[in-house]
């Protein structure tokens, strides 16, 4: 949640990137920078930190879940010597619990994507939800509770993609590092590490990420939904929008996820930090 707070201008200005340009429109934005320009300019310095709470709970929810999941089955996995479970097994854990975690802030998700989205339509089709709570009443309340895990099938896609993608490149990446002799093992070489397996995962897990903001964004036209399903939504960017469009904003979700990881881990050495001095000095 801390790392969310750094970043989430990025993720705002990536799911208005795979919105543009929707429905054969011609695209709102050129690049990135001409998006966070445009939002800035039109929305204030408040408007790029939009959907902040949603965010947030988004975290709460989803690497939760995550983090415990895979801890608790790591540990349950390791060998009575103590190995550690081997890489496809530690894979298939990764998995799993992105999985899950993706399930249950699929609702949060959801909260985000629309509180992201709000600021690029004229001022009457606006959603207008004040934070993530009220968004989450009235969703369930004007449109049912099913429609909180509205595209929960791609997001859960996305997260077994970005785990498998990330745990597979980030040990490929380290051991080519180290045996390229110009790196030991120490923090540059994790961080290059860290950097060449999110350009892998980032490649691998847009063309998913598209389908699911376009899927928990989309509106009913005429009582039918926009899109019928996920496939559809990929046929739909390519016919009108071209086939590199669904790697559109590649450059804020690169940008994001190498500062998220970085930013996760400091946090979360300085609280591991203060919890042993707090909680178990005694």
């Amino acid at each position: 949640m801390g790392a969310t707070v750094f970043v989430q201008p990025l993720d705002l200005v990536k799911n208005r990137m795979q919105l543009s340009g929707e429905g054969a429109k011609t695209r709102e934005y050129k690049t990135s920078f001409h998006a966070l320009t445009s939002i800035l300019k039109a929305e204030g310095l408040k408007g790029i930190y939009t959907g902040l709470s949603a965010g947030l709970l988004r975290q709460a929810t989803y690497t939760t879940t995550r983090l415990g999941i895979y801890t608790v089955l790591f540990e349950r996995l390791t060998g009575a010597d103590g190995t550690p479970p081997g890489f496809l097994l530690k894979a298939l854990i990764g998995m799993t619990a992105g999985a899950t975690g993706a399930f249950v802030g699929t609702p949060a998700e959801v909260a985000l994507i629309r509180m992201t989205a709000d600021g690029r339509l004229p001022a009457d089709q606006r959603r207008g939800y004040k934070n993530v709570f009220n968004a989450l009443i009235r969703i369930a309340r004007e449109e049912g509770v099913p429609t909180l895990w509205r595209g929960c099938i791609p997001t859960m896609a996305r997260a077994v993609v970005v785990n498998a993608a990330q745990l597979a490149s980030y040990s490929q990446s380290k051991q080519f590092l180290l045996d390229s002799g110009y790196f030991s093992d120490n923090i540059l070489c994790h961080f290059c590490a860290s950097m060449i397996s999110g350009l892998v995962t980032t490649a691998a897990s847009m063309p998913v990420d598209i389908v699911k903001t376009r899927i928990q964004n989309m509106r009913m036209i005429d009582g039918k939904p926009e899109y019928k399903n996920g496939l559809d939504v990929l046929m739909k960017v390519i016919r009108y929008e071209g086939f590199f469009s669904l790697w559109k904003g590649f450059t804020p979700y690169y940008a994001r996820l190498g500062p998220h990881t970085v930013l996760t881990f400091i946090f979360l050495e300085q609280m591991n930090k203060a919890y042993k001095r707090l909680f178990l000095s005694g």
